[in-house]
């Protein structure tokens, strides 16, 4: 099963909303990143209506592909 709006039935383009924190170190005028987190998923909206797509509701698979897919870019 893939992704499909409750609204207005889009299968093909949603946007995923995600947190993501960095730590960055200064030393003097340089800054350097120090490590990262992996992005969090915090919304799936549907790239046409904008309408909140329930992650809760989504196959565990579907989810997973979701959130490595936000954890990729």
């Amino acid at each position: 099963m893939g992704l499909t709006c409750s609204s207005c039935g889009i299968e093909w383009s949603f946007l995923v909303k995600t947190l993501q924190t960095h730590v960055i170190q200064a030393s003097g005028e340089d800054l350097a990143s120090a490590e990262q987190s992996r992005p969090a998923v915090l919304e799936l909206l549907c790239d046409e209506c904008e309408v909140d797509l329930d992650l809760s509701t989504l196959e565990s698979g579907l989810r997973r592909e979701v959130v490595l897919l936000a954890d990729a870019h």
